[in-house]
């Protein structure tokens, strides 16, 4: 059944008390994330919006083998981010300026010089980093996007500027990678068009201008994600609005409008 994915929002110590259009955050809290509740036809995918005013956390996820080592079940969590709006100089951190091994990166987790041996990636609406599991990473302050990712919630925490949260060194420092990324994994996406932004191999991402083309269309012969980006977007005849996400039964049930945009995703 088609229809739009109920939302929870979620307080974080980063978060935002004032979100952009059309999110609103609720009087006296910080909101960091806004996630979209995965339907029964595609569970391991998770959509949501990210906010900060602050960074977030130095950390790392497992991959789906790793966790399941750890007697956690398949939860690897690869994923990626699409940025919608950043304040002038926001930054994201992503991989190292060198090779670290284990234990220079355990140390630099301990005295905090790890924030100063990630690559900070100055940002600004239309970035697009897909982050595979192992990739040590931190978002920085002033940073809204868009996150599409494994649906798992295993977060390594690796550094955490001195706030008052549990780190997890041992599991951290046995899953992370201390190696540069891959910036063959980032792209820049321009308001219009349709581009192919992730191919898997655990989910399928593109960014669509309307009409869908038929090459488009044919990678996806069942359920889909729908995240309009603009307005002119509708999943069986219902519009879609901006910061919603509705689930389609297949690529027929969704239109877009010539000139309008939306992410589309389904797992592989």
């Amino acid at each position: 059944m088609s229809s739009v994915l109920c939302t929870i929002s979620v307080e974080k110590p980063w978060g935002k008390d004032t979100l952009p259009p059309p999110f609103t955050a609720p009087e006296g809290q910080r909101i960091g994330e806004i996630w979209f509740e995965p339907p029964a036809a595609l569970p391991d995918l998770l959509v949501k919006y990210i906010f900060t005013s602050e960074k977030l956390s130095v950390q790392v996820h497992p991959d789906d083998d790793q966790s399941e080592a750890a007697g956690l079940g398949r939860q690897g969590k690869s994923e990626c981010w699409y940025v919608i709006d950043a304040e002038p100089g926001a930054t994201l951190g992503i991989g190292f300026a060198r090779d670290l091994d284990a234990g220079t990166m355990r140390a630099a987790s301990l005295d905090g010089s790890i924030e100063d041996m990630l690559v900070w990636h100055e940002v600004r609406a239309g970035d697009f980093f897909y982050i595979p599991a192992n990739t040590v990473h931190a978002i920085g302050a002033g940073v809204s996007l868009i996150e599409v990712q494994q649906n798992s919630d295993i977060t390594y925490r690796l550094y955490d500027y001195g706030r008052a949260r549990e780190l997890h060194l041992e599991e951290g420092m046995a899953v992370a990678k201390g190696e540069p990324y891959d910036m063959r994994l980032h792209q820049t996406v321009p308001e219009g068009g349709t581009m192919r932004l992730v191919e898997g191999p655990f989910f399928l991402l593109d960014k669509v201008e309307g009409p869908v083309e038929q090459a488009i269309a044919g990678d996806y012969p069942g359920a889909l994600l729908v995240i309009p980006r603009s307005e002119g977007v509708s999943v069986a005849s219902k519009a879609v609005a901006v910061g919603e996400c509705a689930l389609a039964d297949d690529i027929h049930c969704v239109e877009i409008a010539g000139g309008a945009t939306a992410l589309l995703t389904r797992g592989c």
